[in-house]
This record gives C-alpha cells, sequence and structure tokens, in this order.
C-alpha cells in the first residue's frame, strides 16, 4: 500500500476498525487498571496486607512483559486478527477464573494469564491499526487504540471500583468478562485483515526487533511508565488516607485523572505524527510537575485534582509516541517489536507497583508520591537521549513526503 493512496483514520472503512480496536483495549485496560480500585477490598477478604495485594498489579505487568512477547513469538506466523479474537478469548476465561478465585496465589495466576494476553493483544491491535493507515497517520492510528486505555480510566476504573465496593470485587472481575466478550463479536464484525509489516520469521524478526536502538527506546520506556505506576498503584489509598478523600469521591478523583488521560491520548496520536521525540520529553517535564504538586499540595483536594489532572495528560499521553518511536525503531520487525513496546511499559508498571509497595512499607503512603517524582526526574535525560536513535533505512517512504516536523522518525544512512 503507498503512502499516496493509503487511507487516513478518518476514512468511513477505517473508523469502525479502529474503533473496534479501541473497544478491546478499553476492556483490557480496565481489567488491568481497575485492581488499583478494589486492592483494600481484595486484601481485606483474601486476609492478606495492602502491600502484598498490590503484588496483583506487578503481576499483570510482569505477564504482559514475560508472557506477551512469549506467546507473540510462538504466533508470529499466524495472522494478526487470529491472534486478536484469541487472543480475547482467553482473556474472557482468565477474568473468569479471577471471579472464582478464592486464594490469593490463584487471583495472582489468573492475572499472570491476563497479563499475557494484554500483551498480545496490544501488539497484534497496533500492527492492524498502522496497517490501516498511511506512514504519516500512524501515530494517530495508535493514538486511537490506545485511547481505549486511557477511556478505561474515565469510565472503566471508577464504574469498576464503584461496582467493586458495591457487590464485591468479584462483581468487577465479572463485568471485564462481559465486555471482552462484547469486544469480542465487534472486532470479529467490524476489524479486517492486514497484512504483517514485518518480515520473515522469528529468528528475522528478533533481530530487527531487539537491535540496540530499539533496546535503548524501550528502556527509557521502563523508567518513563515505572515512575508512574510508583504512586498510580496506591493512589485510591494515597487519595483516602492523605488527602481525606472518601467513599465515591475516591471514584471521582480517579476519574479527574481519567479524563485527562483520555484527552492526553487522543492528541498524543496528533503530537507523535508530527515529533514523538519531542512529544516525549516535554511528557516527562510535565509528569514532574504534576507529581510535584500531587506531593506539595497532598492536604489540599482542590490541588490534587489539579495535579492529577497535569499528570493524567501526560500519562498516558506519550503512549502513542512510545509505541509509535519502538515500531518505527524496529523496521523489518515491527510485529515483534509492537509487543515489545508494551512489555517494556509493564516492566516499568511491575517495577513501579513494586517499589511503590516498598516506599509504603518503609516511608508511608504519604512519601509514595515523593519516590514517584524521583524516578520521573531519573527518566528525563534516558527520555531526551533517545531523540538521537533514528530508523533504519529501509523505512523511507517510497511516495509522498515526511510530514513536517518528524524529524525524530525520519531515516539515516547506517553506512553499511
Amino acid at each position: 500500500m503507498s503512502t499516496a493512496t493509503a487511507p487516513g483514520p478518518g476514512e468511513t472503512r477505517n473508523k469502525l476498525a479502529l474503533g473496534a480496536l479501541g473497544l478491546g483495549a478499553f476492556v483490557i485496560g480496565t481489567a488491568e487498571l481497575v485492581i488499583v480500585g478494589v486492592l483494600n477490598l481484595i486484601a481485606g477478604d483474601l486476609d492478606v496486607s495492602l502491600s502484598t495485594a498490590g503484588l496483583l498489579v506487578t503481576a499483570y505487568a510482569l505477564g504482559i512483559s514475560l508472557g506477551g512477547p512469549i506467546v507473540t513469538a510462538a504466533t508470529i506466523k499466524v495472522p494478526r486478527h487470529t491472534l486478536l479474537c484469541a487472543a480475547l478469548v482467553v482473556f474472557v476465561l482468565g477474568n473468569l477464573a479471577a471471579v472464582f478465585a478464592g486464594v490469593f496465589g490463584l487471583l495472582v495466576v489468573a492475572r499472570v494469564l491476563c497479563g499475557a494476553l494484554h500483551g498480545l493483544f496490544l501488539g497484534a491491535a497496533s500492527a492492524v491499526a498502522t496497517g490501516l493507515v498511511a506512514p504519516e497517520h500512524r501515530g494517530q492510528a495508535v493514538g486511537l487504540v490506545f485511547g481505549g486505555i486511557s477511556v478505561s480510566t474515565v469510565l472503566g476504573v471508577p464504574l469498576g471500583t464503584l461496582l467493586g465496593q458495591s457487590l464485591g470485587w468479584q462483581a468487577t472481575f465479572a463485568g471485564v468478562a462481559v465486555l471482552g466478550v462484547i469486544a469480542l463479536v465487534v472486532i470479529m464484525v467490524w476489524v479486517p485483515s492486514v497484512p504483517s509489516r514485518g518480515s520473515g520469521g522469528l529468528g528475522s524478526q528478533a533481530q530487527h526487533a531487539f537491535h540496540p536502538r530499539v533496546l535503548a527506546m524501550l528502556g527509557a520506556e521502563v523508567l518513563l511508565m515505572g515512575s508512574q505506576f510508583v504512586a498510580f498503584t496506591y493512589l485510591a489509598a494515597f487519595l483516602e488516607d492523605v488527602t481525606g478523600i472518601r467513599g465515591a469521591m475516591v471514584s471521582v478523583f480517579l476519574m479527574i485523572f481519567g479524563v485527562f488521560s483520555a484527552v492526553g491520548t487522543f492528541a498524543g496520536g496528533r503530537f507523535a505524527d508530527i515529533n514523538a521525540s519531542r512529544t516525549l520529553l516535554v511528557g516527562n517535564g510535565v509528569l514532574i510537575a504534576g507529581l510535584l504538586g500531587l506531593y506539595l499540595f497532598r492536604d489540599s483536594p482542590p490541588l490534587v485534582g489539579v495535579a492529577l489532572a497535569a499528570w493524567g495528560i501526560v500519562g498516558f499521553g506519550v503512549t502513542p509516541s512510545l509505541q509509535l518511536r519502538v515500531i518505527s525503531l524496529a523496521g523489518e520487525g515491527a510485529d515483534l517489536a509492537a509487543t515489545l513496546g508494551a512489555s517494556a511499559a509493564n516492566v516499568g508498571v511491575a517495577s513501579g507497583a513494586a517499589v511503590g509497595g516498598w516506599a509504603l512499607a518503609s516511608f508511608g503512603i504519604d512519601d509514595v508520591p515523593l519516590t514517584a517524582l524521583v524516578f520521573a526526574v531519573v527518566a528525563l535525560p534516558a527520555v531526551w537521549a533517545t531523540r538521537f536513535l533514528k530508523v533504519p533505512v529501509a523505512q523511507a517512504p517510497v511516495t509522498g513526503s515526511v510530514p513536517a516536523g518528524a524529524g525524530d522518525n525520519s531515516p539515516v544512512s547506517t553506512g553499511s
């Protein structure tokens, strides 16, 4: 498909497909993040500490970061559309298993399984989305898919939290399973088959996907996402115990974060098409400001709301740029790399949740945002350095022009 004739994300024939992929992302995003709102319920029901219950966040993230690439590698030649459907089927079964998990260990296993399928789905969805549009619109396409995850913070997480508080945490997982079935049907009907962007088998894909330039980008992604989940994992507890917010108002503040996350993700797709590296650098700076505000004004609910808005608009707003850079830098290993991007993000999630649990146990809930701030500051020079990474020559467009400001994604000669 040439650049001159490829459609943009606004074309009618792509709206339903991208919307269906976004719905699938909404479901898995809800499953990943809603656990934050019911951690205290799980801890009390299964007789474990809050910090131990926080390991459910880590387990899910490790499922994505380790299980996602393994499953992708094992299915590298399976059509992406088939993978999307298969991933959702098993994902639904995993959430049903969580509903009936009567002991903490079984719930951990269910979370690892769902995490692995989450990684597989996001990688396949990213590959399909970018295959539906012209190269200059790929950031927007990825933004529309990942927008489903950010919308899950607006609707899925607050409503799932409310459902869990009203009917028990098992009802939250049951609700996710129902949504998964709906997403499966929609994707089967509306998403077409798209040729793979990568080439060759696993060996060829891995050679490009694990190139040092890709690994460097993934490392920066770990730091950037990890800094957020140091604080986000225990955000509900922080709002209750430190800011003094109670009951349903916790869901309201989570919704503030979610609304701005959704706005940031959709806008972030457009900024990714203009200049992904600059978007990442600015986003990192705003994240530092948001976390600093959360720590300094922790006793003031209105100012905490402002800090959450600032954090939210860049928290997921940088995701399209991260995913686009990883896919572009991988060149012919794009299909495998699409899953590695999700894996790196969730290595950050897992490490961030673990560090957050350590900070909670060592210093108390008050200082968890300060620990997150330190991580965000450390991420800044790493994110700045990634602007010098260039995509391989093979990614140069055959026809059409390179979008203005896309110099960070432009190919350069490797000298070989």
